[in-house]
């Protein structure tokens, strides 16, 4: 009797095992597998939230099968105390495992609000944007320019929210005083910025920033990327170039910015300008004047005056032989690489044709027939109101 007593019971436990066994690879293989998501959702984690308090929200909207296998898997992996505060992209089909690693890794938010301060030449435009989790692109929902408009509600909104997203994004062709200006009316950041950075020593691009950064730390950020750049495309330099030095290479670079807008020409303005250097031409280019007016404070708003042409400044390169002394701006990275890779051409002339590009020549007389063409079409345009 107690044999058979004991036989069933180890029958019973053996049973008992193979399901309990069977349960854990049962859970495993929801925890694992696709989730049911169909489309993806922006997760919202509130500060002092719990992992049930996010389990019942993802059960919820149909992104887990179990609430309760959720929030044993994240005990289980002891990730329950990793939980972030923050907005939370959950993509279809997206596995428990997956989401819980979203929510308590980085605790950066990857949906949700962002706020772009966007530094241009003539204009900085600041823009509240929305991921659309359907399809993965931001949605713009306000704009305004800080310098002329009251910052909408929407703005003053999506500043109060904890997990909303800051970007800064320079543009190429921006004086570092623009840049310092720009970062000064910029709320989201903190401190006096102590100096306005050197001449061409910022990095047009796009940074990421948390509400409360430093000025200077963000202009440093920037200086840092930019000698980086400089650093490794000065040694990937053409052999026999007439610049002698990183520091005339951001120079040449600066002036090609400067004069086009049009990424395909910036090969064929450095060969006019490398060719001039190499032929003792003087550059005679407008943008150095300009630089020389307005010392980078700003855009002149207006054309050139015949005096300003011929007034001496270090900058003025009808009138001074070479280089100017310093960069006129912030050249990206493709004008510094055109600086040291320069088309290999003829051209010692170019002027504008009309079209938002330029008309290139070899010689003075093709030029001034070119430059006859851009003047029939400013003509053209004044007479017709354009």
């Amino acid at each position: 009797m107690w044999r058979a007593l004991a036989s069933n019971a180890l029958t019973v436990l053996v049973v008992g095992l193979f399901m309990v066994g069977g349960l854990i690879l049962w859970g495993q293989s929801r925890y694992k597998d696709a989730g049911p998501l169909e489309t993806a959702i922006c997760l919202q984690v509130i500060g002092g939230s719990n992992m049930g308090d996010v389990s019942r929200e993802l059960e919820d909207q149909g992104a887990i099968s179990s609430a309760m296998i959720f929030r044993m898997a994240a005990d289980y992996t002891d990730k329950a105390a990793q939980l972030k505060a923050g907005s939370f992209l959950v993509r279809e089909g997206a596995s428990m495992e997956h989401i819980i690693d979203e929510i308590t890794s980085s605790g950066a938010s990857t949906c949700g609000s962002e706020i772009e301060y966007r530094i241009g030449v003539t204009r900085i435009q600041t823009r509240v944007r929305e991921l659309d989790p359907a399809t993965l692109d931001f949605v713009e929902i306000a704009s305004f320019d800080a310098a002329e408009d009251e910052a909408p509600a929407t703005y003053t909104e999506k500043r109060e929210d904890a997990d909303t997203r800051y970007r800064v994004s320079v543009a190429e062709g921006v004086t570092s005083w623009q840049v310092a200006e720009a970062l000064k009316g910029i709320d989201a950041l903190t401190g006096e910025v102590s100096a306005i950075p050197t001449e061409g020593m910022l990095a047009p691009d796009s940074y990421d920033l948390t509400a409360g950064d430093d000025r200077n730390a963000v202009l440093q950020k920037m200086q840092d990327r930019q000698q980086l750049r400089i650093n490794a495309v000065w040694e990937s330099r053409q052999d026999g170039l007439p610049i002698n030095s990183p520091e005339e290479m951001l120079i040449l670079a600066s002036i090609i910015e400067k004069e086009t807008g049009v990424p395909q020409e910036r090969g064929q303005v450095a060969s006019v300008f490398v060719n001039r250097l190499e032929q003792g031409m003087k550059l005679q280019t407008d943008p150095t004047v300009i630089y020389g007016v307005t010392k980078g404070q700003g855009t002149l708003g207006r054309g050139l005056r015949r005096s300003e042409l011929r007034r001496a400044t270090p900058w003025n390169t009808y009138v001074i032989d070479g280089l100017p002394p310093t960069p006129i701006a912030n050249p990206g990275l493709a004008s510094l690489e055109a600086a040291v890779a320069p088309e290999q051409t003829d051209y010692v002339f170019f002027v504008a044709d009309g079209t938002g590009g330029h008309a290139f020549a070899e010689t003075l007389q093709e030029h001034n027939r070119n430059v006859a063409k851009w003047r029939e079409i400013e003509a053209e345009r004044q007479s017709s109101g354009n």
